[in-house]
């Protein structure tokens, strides 16, 4: 063991009530459930199942979307083991509860709040849920955490693996601490060779990298009723979506709405920024053009902008316009949204140059001829323009992006039945 490993779960303890503290500051701000709080600390109100229980950890939204089909495929085969499904975040909470609601995998799942990364914490809550395994996606490598689990013998298992150079290069400066933290799991499935190579430098054993889960994430959900609706309401207009924009990107695109629309009079862009508090704001800066808001109620503008400042409609846009631009890939410091969620809905999509939060996705959209890059407003209106214009074009499009995600169909069932058969060794 390193020396980093005692001074960091000795650091985390003398931290212990400055965190106390910075929970409910974050309560007080909405970031916390003040109610349950008291799980942040690994003291549990619910009871633990009979059987089995397999613990997964998703950090928030993107982890969490990613995690789902594992575990409805775990739930298939293993019908009578429990299902722990942390989280980090409300956000994430809320969407696991709305993806639950009415399933049948709400009677095999219990959500509850990660514990904070401190020793005492963490037996508490390892104590009370006694995991058979314990899985973690993507990044989420907590010291105090996995030694607790490591000292109970639990099978650790890394799922979707993801590690940048940047993280690699921190973590070479403390090369035994890495392996004391990385070298813990049993397993380590990454999402691409890159991401193995580099976690595998650092000690990770068992590493293979059958692909991204988030390709094989399920479809954002819309309520079928209000598509048909709203699809009946658009008609045959031209039309366009620009998803998940992030502050810049807007005037970008009410660039290229102006020029698309000298082109196509009627042409309606439906907008939905990553952030509908923005909406307001938003508004108020597309002089000269006609803003209709979704939350008001209002339909479509014909020849204008339809403002979509709703949460969890997502889906719902990606299923009225076959045409999606994914924003935060336009302005610095960018980063990309996910572009999969529009290629499994089959949309035609282009992304600026800034997507490093999502390379081997665009890079395999765009290799399968799913998806366009473009630099800016002029680039944005001459794409949608080819879509608009060409439709066996924009079909071909979206055909390669879902093409490109249903070859990870059966990732999910891979990915549970290596967590299973690493609790089987463990019972040996």
């Amino acid at each position: 063991m390193s020396l980093l490993a005692p001074l960091w779960a000795g650091a985390a303890t003398i931290a212990a009530p400055a965190l106390r503290l910075m929970l409910r500051r974050r309560a007080r701000l909405g970031k916390e459930i003040a109610d349950r709080l008291s799980e942040r600390r690994g003291v549990e109100r619910a009871a633990r199942p009979e059987g089995d229980v397999v613990w997964l950890h998703a950090a928030s939204v993107g982890e969490t979307v990613s995690a789902l089909p594992v575990v409805e495929a775990l739930a298939g085969l293993a019908p009578r083991a429990g299902i722990l499904f942390t989280t980090g975040t409300v956000t994430a909470a809320r969407l696991l509860q709305q993806r639950l609601d009415g399933g049948g995998l709400a009677a095999h799942v219990t959500h509850r709040f990660v514990p904070l990364d401190v020793p005492r914490w963490a037996a508490r809550f390892l104590d009370h849920w006694r995991p058979a395994a314990a899985v973690f996606l993507e990044s989420e490598l907590w010291p105090n955490i996995l030694a607790a689990c490591r000292g109970r013998r639990i099978p650790l298992v890394l799922l979707n693996a993801r590690l940048s150079e940047r993280s690699a290069a921190r973590w070479r400066l403390v090369p035994g601490f890495a392996r004391d933290v990385i070298g813990t799991f049993s397993l380590v499935q990454a999402q691409s060779a890159a991401d193995a190579a580099r976690l595998a430098a650092l000690g990770a054993v068992a590493v293979s990298s059958p692909g991204n889960l988030k390709f094989a994430a399920p479809k954002l959900p819309a309520d079928p009723a209000e598509v048909d609706r709203l699809a009946r309401l658009l008609g045959a207009r031209p039309r366009w979506l620009a998803a998940s924009t992030h502050p810049g990107e807007e005037a970008i695109v009410l660039e290229a709405h102006r020029g698309l629309a000298r082109t196509y009079p009627g042409l309606t862009t439906l907008l939905a920024p990553r952030h509908p508090e923005r909406a307001a704001a938003i508004a108020a800066a597309m002089d000269g053009v006609a803003v209709i808001r979704r939350s008001a109620g209002d339909p479509p503008a014909d020849g204008g902008i339809w403002l979509i400042d709703t949460l969890g409609e997502l889906g719902l846009a990606y299923r009225l316009a076959d045409i999606a631009f994914v924003g935060r890939s336009l302005v610095p410091p960018g980063g990309g949204q996910n572009p999969l969620e529009a290629a499994r809905l089959g949309c035609a999509i282009a992304m600026g140059p800034l997507t490093g939060n999502f390379n081997d996705a665009t890079a395999a959209l765009a290799e399968a001829g799913a998806l366009a890059r473009v630099a800016d407003a002029a680039g944005l209106e001459r794409w949608a323009c080819r879509m608009l214009s060409d439709p066996e074009r924009r079909e071909a499009a979206a055909r390669a992006g879902a093409g490109a995600c249903d070859r990870y169909a059966d990732l999910p069932l891979h990915s549970a039945r290596s967590i299973l058969a690493q609790m089987r060794r463990a019972d040996v």
